[in-house]
Parts: structure tokens; sequence; C-alpha cells
């Protein structure tokens, strides 16, 4: 049994598989997810888990060198994007409408579909190099 980091197996996999410039995303329980991407579905119950539960797991084992995040979230969710970004530290983000959000989602290589039902908890995260 893996005895530290991500224990989902889907996941684990995903983010050992990426190159530079590849895409995951990390949903809220709303957010369209396109037919061919893969869908990691954590989802159980409302807020089970959380949006930054997802993201805190995942920025432990992936290097992101970007992230991006719908302009939205500063009127809808603004404590929200306070604490994201403060476990952003040190990648860019950069703010896009929700609609370019959605388009962006068609080149992940994953989907992970949290329980979160904040509006526009959504982030794309782009893998960067640990070289």
């Amino acid at each position: 049994m893996k005895k530290i980091g991500i224990l989902n197996s889907e996941i684990s996999r995903v983010i050992s598989e990426l190159g530079h410039t590849d895409k995951i995303v990390i949903c809220d329980s709303g957010l369209p997810i396109p037919p061919h991407v893969k869908r990691i579905d954590l989802a159980l119950k409302q807020g089970v888990p959380s949006f930054m539960d997802c993201l805190v797991t995942v920025l432990q084992e992936m290097q992101v060198e970007k992230a991006f995040v719908a302009l939205e979230m500063d009127q809808r969710s603004p404590g929200l994007k306070k604490e994201m970004e403060l476990a952003l530290e040190g990648v860019t983000v950069h703010e896009l409408s929700h609609e370019e959000l959605k388009a962006l989602t068609h080149d992940a290589k994953a989907i992970i579909r949290t329980g979160e039902f904040t509006p526009y908890a959504n982030v794309i995260l782009q893998a960067g190099v640990i070289f």
C-alpha cells in the first residue's frame, strides 16, 4: 500500500504522466466536462471532498508553472479565491472569462471533479518542470 502522497490511483497516474505544459483541471461539482477528457469523479456529497482539499493535495505532487481561473471568481467567491491564491503562492495565475476557461478544459489531460458547491471553484493547472 502507498504510504504517502495521493492515494487515488487515477490522480497519481495522471500526475506522473504529465509533461511540460500539460494541463489538469480541479473543478466544482457543476463544471461541464467535455466527453473526450478523462473524468476523475471524487464528488461524494455536497462539499465532500472540497475544492481546496483536492487542490492542496495535488499541489504537493505536481509541479505547476501556471494556473487559470475565471474572472467571475472575484465577485462570486472572493474568500475561496484568496485561499486558492495562497495555496498557489509563486505560481502565475491568469484570469479569463468563465466561458474561456470552459473552452480551455478541452485541452486538459484530466478533470478532477470535487463535491464543491461554491460558484466558480475551478482551476486549470499547467505543469512545469522541476529542472
